[in-house]
C-alpha cells in the first residue's frame, strides 16, 4: 500500500480502477490479460499485509475484468504458514479467479511457500531458470524461485509436473552461463 502511495499517489485498488480502458480494448483484440498484486504478503514497507487489503485489489481487478490474478511477493517476506492462510481463503471468496502464485526467494523460503500453495490447491507458479531476478524495488531482494528448484521438490514429493528436471537444469547452466554470476538456485 505505501509504495504504491508514493509511487503512484493512490491506493493499489485506486490504480487498478485505471486498468478498465486498457481491458477492454485487449479482451476487444482477443489479448488474454492478467493481474498481479505485487507484494501480496508483505512489503519492507507495510510489513504484513492483511486478507482484507489484498481482497479489496481482487474486487479491483474483477470489476475491471480481469480474473487470472497472481498473488506476488516481490519482497520475498511471505512464509508458509501465511500462505496456508491466504490461499483457501482466496480461493473460496473468488471462485472464478485463475489463480497464479510468484515467490521471490529473498529469505529462502520460496519452494516452501510453493509447497504451502500446492497443499492450499493452488496449482500455477511462476519460477525461473536459475533463480534470475529480482525486484528493482526492493532492495537486495533475490530472484525468483529456481525453476530447477522448485522440479526438484516436486519430484521429490511425487509431484508430476510433466517437467524433466535434467533438461531444466541444463537450461539453468545455460543461463548462469550468459549472465556471468552466480545465482540463487541450489539444484
Amino acid at each position: 500500500m505505501a509504495h504504491n502511495i508514493a509511487n503512484l499517489n493512490m491506493t493499489p485498488a485506486e490504480s487498478v480502477a485505471g486498468f478498465g480502458a486498457c481491458v477492454e480494448k485487449a479482451k476487444a483484440a482477443g489479448i488474454g490479460i492478467s493481474g498481479s498484486i505485487s507484494m501480496a504478503f508483505g512489503s519492507p514497507w507495510d510489513k504484513e499485509i492483511s486478507i482484507d487489503t489484498v481482497k479489496s485489489i481482487v474486487e479491483a481487478y474483477l470489476k475491471v475484468g480481469v480474473d487470472e490474478i497472481s498473488l506476488s511477493d516481490a519482497s520475498g517476506m511471505a512464509y508458509p504458514t501465511q500462505v496456508m492462510e491466504m490461499c483457501p481463503e482466496m480461493a473460496k471468496a473468488y471462485p472464478e479467479v485463475t489463480w497464479w502464485l510468484h515467490f521471490h526467494n529473498t529469505r529462502g523460503l520460496g519452494v516452501a511457500n510453493i509447497f504451502a500453495g500446492i497443499m492450499s490447491g493452488f496449482t500455477r507458479f511462476d519460477s525461473s531458470f536459475a533463480g534470475v531476478g529480482g525486484c528493482p524495488f526492493v532492495p537486495g531482494a533475490a530472484g525468483n524461485v529456481a525453476t530447477e528448484d522448485v522440479l526438484h521438490m516436486c519430484d521429490e514429493s511425487h509431484i508430476e509436473t510433466g517437467i524433466d528436471l535434467d533438461k531444466a537444469i541444463a537450461i539453468s547452466r545455460q543461463v548462469v552461463q550468459y549472465i556471468h554470476h552466480p545465482t540463487d538456485s541450489y539444484i
